[in-house]
């Protein structure tokens, strides 16, 4: 696929074609293949089970990146984050520990926001893991 640079076009008429703009040869946007556009926003190559608090901190926050960046292009998969957050990221190939709880926070806002909770058995209380927000910024 090369290097480049992922950017949604047209956002005033709500279209969700991914375009590439090649770095190295011309600054004109390029369609993805229908293949590109599906590798993209695949969430892991390969199943990935957590198995610990240690694991969640080092390999979750990238995944939950690529959940709000997908969350932000793709509105059936939104919709299928916020009614089942658990659900989704295991049919993704993504399997959290058992004393792990997802939050999926402010979700039609325009930054939505993921929290990952521990959540020991028999006890009432939840420490935070990670913590994740969608904040969109531009500049020149």
């Amino acid at each position: 696929m090369g290097s480049g640079i992922l950017v949604k076009m047209s956002v005033k008429s709500k279209s969700t074609d991914l375009v590439k703009f090649n770095e190295k040869k011309s600054k004109l946007p390029v369609k993805f293949s229908k293949n590109e556009v599906t590798q993209a926003l695949e969430l892991v190559d390969k199943d990935l089970i957590l198995k610990n608090r240690e694991e969640v901190k080092k390999y979750l926050p990238d995944i939950l990146g690529r959940v709000l960046a997908r969350i932000w292009i793709d509105k059936t998969f939104k919709e299928s984050f916020k009614s089942n957050p658990r659900q989704v990221l295991n049919d993704n190939g993504v399997f959290l520990p058992d004393d792990m709880i997802l939050e999926f926070q402010k979700p039609n806002s325009d930054r939505p926001k993921i929290i990952v909770y521990e959540k020991k058995q028999n006890s009432n209380f939840k420490i935070r893991v990670v913590q994740l927000q969608l904040v969109m910024l531009a500049g020149r």
